[in-house]
Order: structure tokens, then C-alpha cells, then sequence
């Protein structure tokens, strides 16, 4: 059974405006569940926006064959164009064209909070610039994209994507060297509450009587996770004064595709508990269903869980432990 160990829930950030988070970006430039279908086996590469669409997944399963030597590792490159806030095109000397995704960090995919903030912020880190590629375990995820760490004038960028809260440090073994770094620059933001950590980071944030956070995942449960998804499940405690109503609200792991929207008119009173099982069933005043189909939610290997308000702003955290 997987262990797993209560996050700081964190119903109230610090608040940083967007004028405070423009400040802070040129500061940062300046200075320098279950092991589901999606989840990937030891060896497996870092996410793809490609598959997150097309599979429900954020990773790739099994890492594609170069068709080519790969660049040596520490090779300078040239910035083309930034895809989104964690992806780019370079130009390597001698081989055209490829496309890098970062390894060890985790921006907001197209159409969420921040997305559009994580790609200005690599835009102004990157853009046509010359950059260092550097590699850990993998060399190519599934569609070919280089997967590495990037430097510029001795930044290293996707450390400093996290420091500045445009994305969110997100292990993929075993492309694990920088990641004690990058998870201690996402604390450093989310301790100042900074980018998408700050309170209004999406909008207005949503105002509560009590405090509501996640208290528990229980990511293996024994016997077979498969045979009864129900056993794997989220618990959110409303430790304020009075109800809360949760509608619209989202529970979600690191990936793209899971993402649970507590329904209209659903009120967690003031001391009360509710448990999200994954699977299938009735709801009640204490038990939810995701009703996730094809896959588990919670990683055995390691996960956070995020708790967001109607407009997207992240009202509670809690890591999994492998």
C-alpha cells in the first residue's frame, strides 16, 4: 500500500495581482493512483500535449525510437518559436528543425488558468535566443520531441518557469536529476504566492466561510485496484464555520484529462467530511463519484492532488507519496 502524507491545504494564498506577477517575470528574466493506462512504467518519457488530447493521458506510454543519431548532449540550439509554456522549437546546427519539451515541470495546457501567462513567460525567457539542450534518462518522447533541460546565459529555464508559478514541478522517471530543485523553486512560489499560486491568479477568487481542504488520497488501496476503482478515493474536509457550496468546483491529479467538477448544488456543511471514490455509484452528502472511465486517477508512484474554485484558482494541495 502506497503511503501517502498530507500537503499544506491552502484555502487562502498570499496574493499576488497580475501587475505583481508582470513585476516578478521581469525580475526572474533579469536575475537570470494507481499506475493507470496513462501513467508511465519506469523508463517512459516526459507528457505531450499531443496525447493528452488524443488519448485522455499526459504521458506517452512507451518512448519511440529515434530515426537519427540524437544531438550531443550540451548542444547550442536557436529558439524558432515557443508552442506553449512548456514546449519549444529550436534549430539544431547540421539537423533543422525539433521540437523540446521540458522536462520536470508541468505548465496549464491550452484553455486553462494561466496557460496563456506560462507562454508569454517562455516567450520572454526563450525567444530568439540561443539556448544550451541538456539531457537526462530519455532522449525522445513518442513524437519524436527532444526531451531535455534548458539553459540560457546560465538559467536554467524550466527551474525557473517553476520560481516564477507559471507551472508546476511534475516528476516523470527517470528523468528525475534536476527535480529536487524545481520542487523547491515551486515552493518558493507558492510560499509567496506567486503566478498561478496567488489567490486571484484566475479571477476573483471564490469567497468561503470555512476552509475547505483535501485531506487524504488513498492512491492503493489493498487487493486490486482494477476490480474495485471505488476503493481509490479523495476526502475533502470543510474544517470552517459554516457550509460551503462546492458546485462547480474541481478535484484534479497533474494530468490533463482528470478532472472531477463537483455538481450544482452540492454543500459541504461546516465540520463534514466528503470522500470522491473514482469510480462508478450513487452520490450522497459524503460520497461523490468520478465515474473515471478507462484508466485510475491516483498514481501509486507519486502524485499531487488540486483542489480549484469555480474560476480556477488553487484553493487546496496534497501529495501522494509513492
Amino acid at each position: 500500500m502506497s503511503g501517502v502524507r498530507g500537503g499544506v491545504g491552502v484555502p487562502r494564498w498570499a496574493r499576488t495581482g497580475r501587475l505583481g506577477f508582470a513585476v516578478l517575470l521581469v525580475l526572474g528574466v533579469a536575475a537570470t493512483g494507481c499506475s493507470s493506462d496513462e501513467d508511465p512504467p519506469a523508463g517512459a518519457p516526459a507528457p505531450t500535449t499531443d496525447e493528452e488530447a488524443s488519448s485522455g493521458g499526459e504521458q506517452p506510454s512507451d518512448p519511440a525510437p529515434s530515426s537519427s543519431a540524437p544531438p550531443v548532449d550540451g548542444a547550442r540550439a536557436q529558439v524558432v518559436r515557443i508552442t506553449d509554456g512548456d514546449t519549444l522549437v529550436v534549430r539544431l546546427d547540421g539537423s533543422g528543425e525539433a521540437t523540446v519539451r521540458l522536462i520536470g515541470v508541468n505548465a496549464p495546457e491550452d484553455g486553462e488558468c494561466f496557460s496563456d501567462e506560462a507562454a508569454a513567460a517562455l516567450t520572454d525567457l526563450l525567444a530568439d535566443r540561443e539556448v544550451t539542450l541538456l539531457g537526462d534518462e530519455s532522449d525522445l518522447d513518442q513524437y519524436d520531441r527532444l526531451l531535455r533541460y534548458v539553459e540560457v546565459g546560465g538559467l536554467d529555464v524550466n527551474e525557473e518557469l517553476a520560481r516564477l508559478g507559471v507551472a508546476r514541478s511534475r516528476a516523470y522517471p527517470p528523468d528525475t536529476a534536476r527535480q529536487a530543485s524545481f520542487d523547491a523553486a515551486e515552493a518558493d512560489a507558492r510560499a509567496a504566492g506567486r503566478g498561478l499560486w496567488a489567490a486571484d491568479a484566475c479571477g476573483p477568487a471564490t469567497s468561503v466561510e470555512g476552509d475547505v481542504v483535501i485531506v487524504a488520497v488513498l492512491a492503493d488501496p489493498p487487493g486490486s485496484d482494477e476490480a474495485d476503482p471505488n476503493a481509490e478515493t479523495a476526502t475533502l474536509a470543510n474544517g470552517g464555520g459554516g457550509p460551503v457550496d462546492l458546485s462547480g468546483w474541481v478535484l484534479k491529479d497533474t494530468s490533463s484529462s482528470h478532472r472531477f467538477t463537483f455538481p450544482e448544488g452540492f454543500v459541504l456543511a461546516a465540520g463534514a467530511q466528503v470522500v470522491v471514490h473514482t469510480g462508478c455509484g450513487a452520490d450522497t452528502a459524503t460520497d461523490l463519484h468520478w465515474c473515471n472511465q478507462g484508466s485510475l486517477v491516483w498514481n501509486n508512484d507519486g502524485d499531487t492532488a488540486y483542489l480549484e474554485d469555480p474560476a480556477g484558482n488553487t484553493v487546496s494541495t496534497f501529495e501522494v507519496e509513492p
